[in-house]
């Protein structure tokens, strides 16, 4: 399943990503800050999403109430419910 999502309060202004089996592939984002995303991209690869979800969620990024990988974790839990 692909999965696309808008992002809210961040740099990036969209997240892209592929769900097999319970895990992420081929994650990108959109703007940001192009090496620290692709350095999300490649931890989170294959990786389960609950197991992401639980790592990511609450990261706040400079007192903004979120941040990329916190956004990543409210896509994953978009595709939870």
């Amino acid at each position: 399943m692909h999965k696309t999502y808008k992002t809210h309060g961040t740099c990036s202004v969209q997240i892209d990503f592929d769900v097999e089996d319970g895990k992420i592939y081929n994650l990108k984002y959109l703007g940001g800050c192009n090496g620290n995303l692709k350095g999300i991209a490649a931890l989170v690869e294959g990786q389960d999403i609950e197991t992401v979800k639980k790592k990511l969620k609450g990261i706040n990024c400079n007192g903004r109430g979120t941040s990329c990988p916190d956004q990543l974790a409210k896509a994953l839990e978009e595709i939870s419910k």
